[in-house]
């Protein structure tokens, strides 16, 4: 199993759909998602999160292909969640490339509701995968043991770690994708698996524009 190297406290998929949905759309906010990183082509896992301030919100993390990239293997993380207002559906994935202890971001591609897909160059999607990727649990927590935890997805054994710095506990268990994130309590949100998943398939179909290109043709200045 492949480990993350820990960059980062927030899902880059889910971060870049919250950011562009709050700037877009009403405010939004993304949980910090941690746990062990295992890919599986088409397994994924649906999420409820709730947050002190009675909020809501219902996303699904999946592994939706593989690519080779530079001469190894990535993985295209993908991440959906409910776009405002009942406006449809926002998709975001990632190629995420592992190397040892350390990991890549080397492709980008997002879809907002009612448009065609866009993707960022290497450069643009570079810069943000390096320091958005989510953490391996077990760089930044203590195991507390193994546990049986029960949720909306049913019951599980689970490892259970708490972060060193007490901020949050995180149950993770073997064989849930992609992340074995089964139950995540923070101070300020719960989460919890109502479904793993099987035979994902990719929500993003269409050709996707290039993004650097469009913002050049905008008359905004090419990237450095």
């Amino acid at each position: 199993m492949k480990r993350l190297t820990p960059a980062g406290l927030v899902s880059l998929c889910f971060l870049f759909v919250c950011a562009t949905a709050k700037s877009q759309m009403g405010r939004m906010q993304a949980p910090s998602l941690q746990g062990i990183f295992n890919p599986v082509v088409g397994s994924g896992a649906q999420y409820e999160m709730d947050r002190t301030d009675g909020t809501k919100m219902n996303f699904v993390m999946a592994i939706v292909g593989k690519e080779s990239s530079g001469g190894k293997d990535g993985f295209w993380f993908e991440t959906v969640t409910d776009a405002p207002q009942g406006q449809g559906e926002m998709v975001m994935k990632a190629l995420i490339v592992p190397d040892g202890s350390s990991s890549q971001v080397t492709k980008m591609i997002f879809q907002m509701p009612g448009r065609g897909p866009m993707e960022m160059d290497g450069m643009m999607g570079g810069r943000m995968g390096q320091s958005t990727q989510p953490k391996d649990i077990r760089d930044e927590a203590n195991d507390l043991g193994s546990e049986s935890v029960t949720v909306p997805a049913g019951t599980f054994t689970c490892e259970h770690y708490k972060t060193k710095d007490g901020s949050s506990d995180v149950w993770v268990a073997k064989g849930v994708p992609p992340y074995g994130l089964v139950k995540m309590q923070g101070k300020d949100q719960t989460m919890v698996l109502v479904k793993a998943l099987t035979n994902f398939q990719d929500k993003i179909t269409g050709t996707p524009m290039d993004m650097g290109q469009m913002m050049r043709g905008m008359g905004a200045p090419p990237q450095q």
